[in-house]
């Protein structure tokens, strides 16, 4: 299986199937504005710029199931990174992760373990399987995510 079955909603309610990215790396974050890890936006913000124009596409997708972090609607949410990190990667309506959790994440993390805090990263090849989960603690700019993100894309 893959992630491609699977659709999301934009941060402003439009439909987004996973299968639009077809072809593209993936990397699924679940962000959060009010945690300690909440910095990490520059990093994924600095990996879109660096390497999408290489097939690298970074995903955000807001949750509030771990310490309430991201008790925010939409809109905050967006103005939030846009002013703080001028984040111009995809950003996407909340989604459940550990409670109710949403399809996507229940499949994500069937495939490689629970995700215990905000900013997991899942590295996503461009068949759309699942290669690699990395903890909140592993920054964007780790050369062990990096190396992972510049395999995937080959």
């Amino acid at each position: 299986m893959s992630v491609y079955p699977f659709s999301l909603t934009t941060i402003d309610g439009k439909p987004a199937p996973l299968s639009a990215f077809e072809g593209k790396v993936l990397l699924l974050v679940n962000v959060a504005s009010a945690c300690g890890y909440t910095p990490q936006y520059a990093g994924l913000q600095t990996l879109h710029e660096k390497y999408a124009s290489k097939g690298l596409v970074v995903l955000g997708l807001p949750c509030n199931d771990f310490g309430a972090q991201e008790p925010g609607s939409e809109e905050e949410i967006q103005t939030f990174c846009t002013t703080n990190y001028s984040v111009t990667f995809p950003l996407f309506s909340k989604v459940g992760v550990k409670k109710n959790p949403h399809p996507l994440y229940a499949y994500l993390q069937g495939e490689k373990g629970a995700v215990e805090w905000n900013f997991t990263k899942f590295l996503i090849g461009r068949d759309g399987k699942v290669l690699e989960k990395f903890s909140s603690a592993v920054k964007p700019e780790s050369k062990e995510l990096i190396s992972a993100i510049e395999g995937a894309l080959g």
